[in-house]
């Protein structure tokens, strides 16, 4: 396959714009009804990879994991080498928890039927839901953030909808291009906009309204802590937040939710705006191939790319294998067994569940032991920050694969 990420120079009015440089804050505070908005953070996807990436290594020196591995639960030992010296025992009471009913694969999937209206809309939002492509069109937010839920909605996943066209936008709608067997050009045309819209409903919106429920602010909220000690001293690595919790259901990065909701206060009744969901793939995955060069995962029905999703396939430090393997096991809410040190100084902590354990919301071992498919506690540095040699994508990319892929499928780490 041609590396994709050569070819990702689009602009939606088609003038080329560099993408090393830092970009200005975009156009949307300009359409936000409030006019005194004031000069904003740069939208992840408006960073640039480099700064990403110092801001990844940093937060990762607080990270004291060496080794480790996932499993369905802390006794379920028997992928892990019983050679291990190291013993592990946890309390009783402890080994009782159950993350069957934990509601954050809920949260994310979005199932249940939240009920979204386009009731009160700012103009913003109205603009956004009314755009529509034209050739030599100027750049604008609305017409960015319609772009790339299209793409979410066609399962060419953006990552994180931010606002910003950044790299994986831009990879985005190659990929698309890829699918419906355009030009990969990465440039925007009629014939790719016809093909973003042709299975989308007409009157489908981007930007909803959406009420805050008793059940949204009943959910287990708690910081992160530092170091494998003190999260495994965690009943759950819940979200940290509702803005958290609320980007990861959407699909958005927490920064542009808090563009569309100054001054919201997040409480029980407030209508906040939000992304429209995409639907149910629906489709079969029998093969997979995770590519570090584009940072891609892609995913096939026998010899047709149903979806793409950005992703980290291992980093400088500790490369994934390359190879073919195959999917053997697939766990929800995942535990996590932690390595700490080496020698004498060795110790193992089990870290339970959550949106933010190490591998996220899911796992998917390969055939290659201690490798796999798996979600992020991150998902605003996918494709930008390492991974300790698997391959790792949003929470929501995660589940929609899960959904989809069968034990067997056959996993290709190029």
């Amino acid at each position: 396959m041609p590396s994709i990420a050569k070819k990702v120079s689009l602009n939606v009015q088609e003038s080329r714009a560099p993408v090393t440089a830092a970009k200005p804050a975009d156009r949307m505070t300009q359409l936000i009804d409030s006019k005194e908005a004031q000069t904003e953070a740069a939208a992840p996807d408006n960073m640039s990879a480099a700064e990403l990436m110092r801001k990844d290594e940093q937060a990762d020196r607080t990270d004291d994991i060496s080794e480790g591995q996932a499993v369905a639960a802390p006794s379920d030992l028997s992928s892990i080498d019983s050679s291990d010296p190291l013993s592990f025992e946890l309390p009783e009471n402890e080994k009782r928890q159950d993350f069957s009913d934990d509601p954050t694969i809920k949260n994310i999937e979005d199932k249940d039927g939240k009920k979204h209206t386009t009731l009160n809309l700012s103009n913003y939002a109205k603009q956004v839901n009314s755009a529509v492509w034209s050739p030599n069109m100027k750049v604008n937010s609305a017409m960015t953030i319609k772009m790339q839920a299209l793409l979410d909605w066609n399962h060419a996943s953006p990552g994180p909808i931010d606002g910003g066209w950044g790299m994986n936008s831009k990879k985005a709608l190659v990929n698309f291009q890829t699918m419906k067997g355009l030009p990969a050009t990465g440039k925007m045309d009629q014939k790719t906009w016809d093909a973003l819209i042709k299975n989308i409903p007409a009157n489908k919106p981007v930007l909803v309204t959406y009420t805050l429920t008793k059940a949204d602010l009943d959910t287990n909220f708690a910081t992160t802590p530092s170091g494998s000690e003190a999260k495994s001293k965690m009943k759950g690595l819940y979200y940290q937040d509702i803005k958290e919790m609320l980007g990861e259901r959407f699909h958005m990065d927490v920064r542009y939710l808090d563009k569309l909701n100054k001054n919201k206060e997040y409480k029980v009744g407030e209508t906040i705006t939000v992304l429209n969901n995409r639907g149910e793939l629906n489709q079969r995955i029998n093969r997979i191939v995770a590519n570090k060069a584009d940072q891609t995962l892609y995913a096939y029905n026998g010899d047709k790319l149903v979806a793409t999703y950005p992703t980290t396939v291992g980093s400088a430090a500790t490369p994934s294998p390359k190879g073919t393997f195959k999917i053997i096991n697939k766990v929800k809410m995942p535990w996590y067994k932690s390595t700490v040190g080496e020698g004498a100084q060795k110790k193992v902590h089990m870290i339970a569940p959550g949106p933010n354990n190490p591998v996220g919301v899911v796992w998917m071992g390969l055939s290659k032991p201690s490798y796999g498919l798996h979600g992020s506690p991150v998902p605003e540095g996918i494709s930008r920050q390492g991974s300790a040699g698997c391959v790792r994508l949003t929470n929501w990319d995660v589940l929609e694969v899960y959904a989809n892929v069968e034990n067997g499928a056959v996993v290709e780490l190029q």
